[in-house]
């Protein structure tokens, strides 16, 4: 076997005597989902993703979590798997907001549990933030805050407590915004911006240490 070599950035590597492309460093964009997409690579259905969606231009990405079929809104993507996990771990603590349209009239008293958290078919769901943002007929918009991701936590919160979910919009996933970005529209997050809010401004090389040669996105 031949031996480990450490190679620098003044070495150059060639693959069949051509130079090997360097890894593109992470990065970061913000993807308005519309409703209707799955977000995964292949769905085994048929139906629509989230992959098939994106513009061509576009490196090969994956999401950071998933929001359902259902639901809309912000989606993070980026082409870099040790960032994904990083944006992923629960320690990371980010509150990320989401946009309900319930049938009903909830009320504070209703929605109290959701604050302490409840129990749902033997699974435990940490304390949420609610807000009653206001009444529009039959429905009602609530805001609601959330530090873990779990499988369609909102809606099974809110159907618990009687209310069915016919609307949802995840607002904001930590400091990142859905912001004024039209449906299916993607924008690339500044990479200062990215440092900066995971804490890297200091060393952004720790955010390039990590990256990943992205492939090309397949149609």
């Amino acid at each position: 076997p031949s031996p480990a070599l450490n190679v620098t950035a003044r070495d150059k590597i060639l693959v069949d005597g051509k130079p090997l492309a360097e890894a593109e460093p992470p990065r970061l964009w913000r993807y308005h989902k519309p409703a209707g997409l799955v977000t995964t690579e292949r769905d085994e259905k048929g139906r629509p993703t989230v992959f098939d969606r994106l513009p061509p231009e576009l490196p090969r990405v994956m999401s950071v979590g998933r929001l359902d079929i259902s639901s809309e809104g912000l989606l993070l993507l980026t082409n870099d798997g040790e960032l994904k996990r990083r944006l992923e771990l629960p320690s990371t603590g980010w509150l990320r907001k989401y946009r309900a349209r319930v049938h009903g009239q909830p009320t504070e008293a209703m929605l109290a549990p959701l604050t302490r958290g409840v129990t749902i078919d033997g699974e435990r769901f940490q304390p949420m933030t609610v807000t009653i943002d206001r009444q529009q007929g039959a429905n009602a918009w609530l805001t609601l805050g959330l530090r873990e991701g779990r499988n369609r936590e909102v809606r099974r919160a809110l159907e618990s407590l009687g209310l069915a979910v016919n609307r949802l919009i995840r607002v904001s996933y930590g400091p990142f915004q859905l912001g004024d970005l039209v449906g299916g529209m993607v924008e690339e997050i500044r990479a200062k911006v990215v440092a900066d809010q995971l804490g890297l401004r200091k060393s952004a090389a720790k955010l390039k240490s990590s990256r990943s040669a992205p492939t090309k996105r397949r149609h």
